[in-house]
């Protein structure tokens, strides 16, 4: 359906933001975007980043705007988990069939391309302009210096809140009756570190994988960047033994990258000067209902459902709540209130889905990855599925490499979980994992 061209303003310049603004001015709107921030193309970028793993969900919305290919200069394909086992040789485990991988985009870079497409698009970006309240009936937003100034008054059509977890487009939402909100941080959380290119500009280690070392209550990961540098993030609780807290002298750091990451000891000086550099992050799961405000502000992206970053889904959740808004556009045309009421409807209970899907891979990275029945078992479905692809197809692969619901992704991924704790029952699994025996339990069970 045709839509009337509206006045637009989308609050946040981030990825979310960036894209949606390419939908909408590509659809014909006047669309404005304003950020609290300065413009990052300008600025070195903060240290709090984690390296994005942009997998279908997210090229699907980037090719229906026609800029899947210009972001893939930017990426490197992953196909595979390089696991760094202490006192074992590095093992590589493929995440999905041929062909299929994740892909690495550093944050900064990828967000500072959007933006330009955007620009190049017609999309006006106002930055260093704070919103400080919006009417919600009147689609009015107020910017201004500080909190108790002076404010400017912008009236638009419809408002976007793409401005984050802690959203302050939300925030005036939360203020209306049966606003439904919740926020659980868990008890991790990161700190950005690196390691630099070789002098010829290669990597140090292989560039085609998400690298991996779990050591139980934390973990390091390392994914690389196209200017042959790779972007590790250090997951650790807070407090406790081994924790953030613990680490307080350069000596004590060292000491720490030496007993659990011993194949990255060339690297230590580097690794414990980031440490003390750059600043420990928290994360958050956050949700909320509903998302909309009659037919004129919307949430989209982590200001509706932040999630936690263990399967590397955040981005691609953001992205595909705008694919799935441009397909209830096409549907409902100017009746931006159905438009709105469909979107949520069809996004909330997926974004649940993946904030749960996403706190269990945490656990799953993190402790189990390291442990052999854990990684017999994923020897098994992967073996299984290789026989029978049109009975079996692993929850990571639902998630990562296919644009069905995550909700769907869940219950069956949970239906085969109960498969699973049986099939481990069988005496002697061990020995008789890619039996015919196992294979027909299988099939009986399903």
């Amino acid at each position: 359906m045709k839509q009337s061209s509206k006045n637009i303003a989308i609050i946040g310049s981030g990825l979310v933001g960036s894209l949606l603004a390419i939908y909408l001015k590509k659809m014909g709107h006047t669309i404005t975007v304003f950020d609290r921030r300065p413009d990052i193309r300008n600025i070195k970028f903060s240290g709090r980043s984690i390296n994005l793993a942009m997998s279908n969900r997210g090229w699907q919305s980037l090719a229906e705007v026609g800029i899947a290919d210009e972001i893939k200069k930017i990426a490197i394909p992953l196909d595979k988990r390089a696991m760094h086992v202490i006192d074992k040789p590095i093992y590589f485990q493929k995440y999905g069939k041929e062909g299929e991988a994740i892909w690495s985009i550093s944050r900064g870079v990828l967000n500072k391309r959007m933006i330009d497409l955007a620009e190049e698009a017609g999309v006006e970006f106002r930055f260093d302009e704070k919103v400080w309240n919006v009417n919600l009936p009147e689609a009015t937003l107020f910017t201004g210096d500080t909190e108790k100034g002076e404010w400017k008054e912008y009236n638009y059509d419809i408002i976007f809140g793409c401005d984050g977890a802690f959203s302050r487009v939300r925030h005036k939402m939360q203020r209306r009756s049966r606003f439904d909100y919740s926020q659980n941080f868990i008890d991790v959380g990161y700190k950005e570190l690196s390691i630099p290119a070789n002098e010829d500009g290669s990597h140090k280690l292989d560039k085609n994988s998400f690298h991996i070392w779990p050591r139980g209550k934390f973990m390091l990961i390392a994914m690389p960047n196209i200017d042959g540098s790779f972007t590790c993030t250090l997951f650790m609780p807070f407090e406790g033994e081994t924790s953030f807290d613990s680490i307080q002298t350069k000596e004590q750091a060292k000491v720490f990258f030496k007993t659990y990451f011993p194949n990255v000891r060339k690297e230590i000086e580097n690794l414990t000067g980031d440490f003390f550099k750059n600043p420990t992050s928290a994360m958050v799961t956050m949700k909320c209902y509903p998302w909309t405000y009659w037919d004129k502000v919307a949430l989209v992206g982590d200001s509706a459902h932040a999630i936690v970053p263990f399967y590397g889904q955040g981005m691609n959740a953001g992205f595909e709540d705008i694919f799935v808004l441009k397909q209830k556009i096409q549907k409902y045309g100017d009746d931006w209130e159905a438009v709105f009421k469909a979107y949520q409807e069809e996004r909330k209970p997926n974004a649940d889905a993946i904030a749960e899907l996403s706190y269990r891979n945490f656990v799953e990275m993190s402790s189990k990855t390291a442990d052999p029945k854990f990684l017999l078992q994923k020897k098994i479905e992967k073996y299984f599925a290789s026989l029978h692809p049109d009975k079996w197809i692993p929850a990571y692969s639902r998630v990562t490499f296919s644009n069905r619901p995550y909700a769907e992704a869940l219950a069956l991924g949970d239906a085969q979980e109960k498969i699973m704790q049986e099939v481990m029952l069988i005496p002697n699994i061990e020995e008789k994992w890619d039996s015919k025996e196992v294979e027909q339990k299988i099939l009986s069970l399903i």
